[in-house]
């Protein structure tokens, strides 16, 4: 077990600006000054999903992010700065001809410790015509902590959550855009993987409106329980929790699901 056992994230559930790189950047750093200057401060900072673009996706190869340069300069300059590590929501990320939906993971320091990119693209919004799919799962390390990360319409597949949490992942980042009208689908899946995973799932999701599509932000941290510790409403806010990193061995413990599989039937 990793010696720290408390870890204080903050997550930012903002609106995005459709198409409006330059106004979701300003907005975002407004957010992030406001959760670093705290009455608690964080040790973690998480944003939602594809916020330098929004689903702009007939643009997102004149809007995209190239290779990530602008976010990474922005984040990596404030990770340092302020000492907190940021799991970076997801950007639209050019490279070469193709787009992906890309998060990135900086520690205190300001350097890039991991990237993920997006493996199952999302028909119902398009994805696959404009987007380019990741080919590696999220698994990395925050403060010696095995953690994975996965985005949007990713957790609606649970063998993906089960690898990371075989490859000892105790904490599962999901940024997202997750619509109305499905807020039941979104918590049921957070929870669920939480629960059978029996690890920290935490979520944030946007808010605000893109064409006729509404999101409704609810993002959240659950414990290894299945325990919601935070949610948010459907407006622009800051949210805070902490971790207990023992409770993961506390639950694994108790009901020792992973001593129990039996991989060879299924």
């Amino acid at each position: 077990m990793s010696a720290i056992d408390k870890l204080t994230i903050s997550l930012l559930q903002m609106d995005i600006a459709l198409g409006d790189p330059d106004a979701n950047f300003n907005r975002l750093e407004q957010l992030m000054n406001e959760a670093v200057t705290a009455e608690v401060k964080p040790d973690i900072l998480m944003f939602p999903e594809m916020w330098n673009t929004g689903y702009a996706l007939e643009e997102i190869h004149q809007l995209a992010d190239k290779a990530g340069e602008r976010t990474k300069a922005f984040i990596s300059e404030f990770a340092a700065k302020h000492g907190v590590h940021v799991i970076a929501g997801s950007i639209a990320e050019k490279q070469g001809e193709h787009v992906r939906n890309t998060v990135y993971i900086f520690d205190r320091e300001g350097k890039e410790t991991a990237e993920y990119s997006k493996i199952h693209l999302f028909r119902l919004m398009e994805e696959e015509k404009y987007l380019t799919e990741g080919e590696q799962i999220g698994s990395f390390e925050l403060e010696g902590i095995p953690a994975g990360v996965m985005i949007c319409y990713d957790i609606r597949f649970p063998e993906l959550a089960r690898k990371l949490a075989l490859g000892g992942a105790r904490i599962l980042f999901v940024p997202a855009e997750w619509p109305n009208p499905r807020l039941h689908h979104w918590r049921t899946l957070l929870m669920a993987r939480a629960i059978e995973n029996q690890m920290y799932v935490v979520s944030c999701n946007r808010v605000g409106k893109s064409g006729s599509t509404e999101f409704f932000g609810h993002s959240m941290v659950i414990n290894p329980w299945g325990e919601v510790l935070v949610e948010g409403g459907e407006a622009e806010e800051i949210l805070q929790a902490t971790f207990e990193l023992s409770e993961v061995d506390q639950v694994r413990s108790r009901i020792p699901i992973f001593e129990d599989r039996r991989p060879q039937l299924y």
